[in-house]
Order: C-alpha cells, then sequence, then structure tokens
C-alpha cells in the first residue's frame, strides 16, 4: 500500500495538536433513508464508531453535498447514533433532498498497536524529531485515529525551519504499515 501524503506545517510557538484518520483501502456504500435539517442530518445506518471523513452521491434536491470518493475531498461527519450523522457546514433550508448513497473507507483496527514518526532534515538524514506512542506525542484515541501533540513549549523549542516525515503504525503480530508521509515546515514565531 502506497502511504497518503501529507505535508505538515508547524506552528513555532504554538500548539499543535490535530487528529490523522487512517482508513482501510476497501469503500463502505450505504443507502441514505433520508435527510434534511440544518445543520444537515444524515438517517443511514452508518456503522461508524466516530466521527469521521465521508463521501455522498446520488442525493436529488440539494446541491454541494455530492461528492465523488474518487475526485472530490470527503465531507466531516459527526455521528450523532447509530443511524443519524450530522454534516455541521451543510444545511438543507428551503431544500428537499432524498435519496443517495454514503460511501467512506473503514478505519484500521489499531487495538494494542504503536505509532511512531520521525522527521529528518532530508531523506536520511539526521532526526530532528521524534513522536511516538511511547513518549506520549502520538496516541491511539480510537478505531483509526492517531492525535498528535506537540506543546507550544516544544514548538518554541524547534530550531529548524524544515523537514521530511513518515508515520508507521506497527501491529501486535509484528507488521508494520507506513501510513503517511511528507514535508514538514516550521513557521517561525513573531510574537513572544
Amino acid at each position: 500500500m502506497q502511504p497518503a501524503k501529507h505535508d505538515l506545517r508547524i506552528e513555532q510557538g504554538s500548539t499543535l495538536r490535530d487528529s490523522l484518520r487512517l482508513m482501510q483501502p476497501r469503500y463502505e456504500y450505504r443507502p441514505i433513508a433520508s435527510l434534511g435539517g440544518s445543520p444537515l442530518h444524515l438517517t443511514v445506518d452508518h456503522g461508524l464508531p466516530g466521527d469521521w471523513l465521508v463521501w455522498v452521491e446520488g442525493v436529488s434536491g440539494m446541491q454541494g453535498i455530492n461528492r465523488s470518493p474518487r475526485t472530490e475531498k470527503p465531507h466531516r461527519v459527526k455521528v450523532i447514533d447509530p443511524a443519524t450523522l450530522e454534516i455541521n457546514a451543510l444545511s438543507a433550508f428551503g431544500l428537499s433532498p432524498s435519496g443517495g448513497q454514503l460511501i467512506y473507507k473503514p478505519p484500521v483496527d489499531l487495538t494494542g498497536a504503536t505509532a511512531r514518526m520521525q522527521i529528518r532534515a532530508q531523506l536520511g538524514g539526521a532526526v530532528l524529531l521524534e513522536l511516538t506512542t511511547e513518549n506520549g506525542a502520538l496516541a491511539i484515541t480510537g478505531l483509526g485515529t492517531i492525535t498528535r501533540t506537540l506543546s507550544a513549549a516544544q514548538t518554541a523549542a524547534l530550531t529548524w525551519t524544515d523537514g521530511v516525515y513518515d508515520l508507521e503504525v506497527q501491529f501486535p503480530d509484528g507488521t508494520v504499515q507506513r501510513y503517511l508521509q511528507g514535508a514538514v515546515t516550521v513557521g517561525p514565531e513573531v510574537t513572544r
């Protein structure tokens, strides 16, 4: 499996806290029973364990909700309950949407796994920063979800401006999978 390219920008002197969603390569397709409201609620037997990224196709009567998984960015959904999702960025006010299907890639099961990420000056260069589940900078916070955290003091102490990274997960059976890689830039702190 080819790792996803996802560049990272760290703002020096600011807390870095983000969530990474690790997805299986296959798609799930679920019919939408109904949708409406402000913010938009979708009634669908979704099977998602928590907030996730999804695509929607085939909805009539609501421009802007349909997105192709092969060519467009997903919607971020909030899980309300096992049969309801919310897309806060959309509203069906004055509209009568119907039909369609929910499409998503299921989360990777990270039970018992560990994660590690190294930032290097260049490919094969010196290690500038290491984030792991062991040192607390990475945390597995749910199915398919890794939270990455650096304190404001940690980012203020960075003395370099760019590098490269990859993020790998080691599963309990010893398998190691690289999920992300990319460039890293540090935005200099102006206000101190």
